[in-house]
């Protein structure tokens, strides 16, 4: 369970976490503890699946990135290993079964379209991929998402 400390960690975390050579210090400083109890708490919340990733989300477009949500139509008995193949791709990013037709959909960052039309006609080919349809954003909409603990 989490306690008192570890909550008030997370809720500074999630939207405060200062751009600074040592964040976790400054964190320590707000919350009246040193910087090693912040870090080794962060550390078992981790541990614990409380925090799944810890990291700066950056506008992939500002940095010349190019991204698409693809929708892959795979054969059941080939879901595991088709999303083991995708997963291998180091520009996809949330890889997730769905019920329907096209039933994996998995995000994909590369640094040109180019790129990203290689790797998308590379899993179009691998075996128990019976489609794939490419849906790249037309507009973007940022929702900031905070969990008040």
């Amino acid at each position: 369970m989490l306690n008192t400390f570890d909550k008030e960690l997370l809720n500074i975390i999630q939207t405060r976490l200062p751009i600074e050579p040592r964040p976790f210090a400054r964190v320590a400083e707000w919350l009246n503890v040193d910087e090693a109890t912040v870090l080794e708490r962060l550390s078992w919340l981790k541990e614990h699946s409380y925090i799944r990733r810890l990291g700066a989300f950056f506008d992939s477009s500002c940095l010349g990135y190019v991204s698409t949500l693809a929708a892959v139509k795979v054969r059941v008995n080939c879901i595991e290993a088709v999303a083991e193949a995708i997963n291998a791709y180091p520009g996809v990013t949330h890889n997730y079964e769905r019920e329907g037709e096209y039933n994996l959909w998995f995000t994909l960052l590369t640094t040109n379209q180019a790129e990203q039309a290689r790797t998308l006609a590379a899993i179009s080919c691998l075996s128990g991929v019976d489609g794939l349809i490419s849906l790249p954003a037309t507009e973007k909409y940022k929702v900031s998402v905070e969990f008040n603990l």
